[in-house]
């Protein structure tokens, strides 16, 4: 498919669907929503934020909502369009032009500026990274309960920051030289590079 810079191309290129995807246009064109092209769709959006876009697939048209998971679905018309990996995203699906009720699309419309206003939205989970504890510093902390309790109070960012200081050193001395240099720091509920942070 060549790059995609208007609705109207868009719809174009959708020769199968196109009457219908008009349709649908016309009728999210009738709301607040502005539109605007992402990843080669027609997307729409309030306050520069997605709300919902439009689709022509295989053997289906239709509207996704980017938070769909919010709508009351009272018409039971979304679905999930990659169980177990899409958790906000939800598909409004057509056939034909005669399955498409102009009220209908329009109050899931509604409801879905209204839930993006409200701030309404699924926030992507970031993966907590875990600290890997060098043997060095496993050592000391078997020898040292209270440099442990404190080790275990830092942030993970610091304590992550502290054990790749001890495993990047190569030479054994050089991880002794550090870990005497780090022991009152931690006791001290320091991180690594705390006294760089307010220069």
């Amino acid at each position: 498919m060549k790059k995609i810079y208007t609705a109207e191309e868009y719809i174009g290129e959708s020769s199968e669907y196109n009457q219908e995807l008009e349709l649908l246009r016309t009728i999210i064109l009738s709301t607040e929503l502005e539109e605007t092209i992402k990843w080669n769709f027609p997307v729409y959006t309030v306050k520069n934020k997605n709300v919902l876009g439009l689709g022509a697939f295989k053997n289906h048209f239709g509207i996704w909502f980017f938070n769909g998971v919010f709508l009351r679905d009272e018409q039971n018309l979304l679905v999930n369009a990659q169980e177990g990996k899409t958790k906000a995203m939800r598909q409004m699906r057509f056939q034909s032009l005669e399955d498409i009720d102009k009220n209908i699309v329009l109050s899931y419309v509604h409801e879905a500026i209204e839930n993006q206003k409200l701030g309404k939205e699924v926030k992507p989970k970031r993966q907590k990274k875990e600290a890997i504890i060098p043997p060095e510093l496993s050592a000391a902390f078997s020898s040292n309960s209270k440099f442990k309790k404190a080790f275990e109070l830092l942030s993970n960012y610091k304590q992550r920051e502290y054990c790749d200081y001890i495993a990047t050193a190569k030479r054994v001395v050089t991880k002794e030289r550090r870990l005497e240099k780090i022991t009152p720091m931690i006791l001290n509920g320091l991180g690594l590079n705390d006294k760089y942070k307010n220069c």
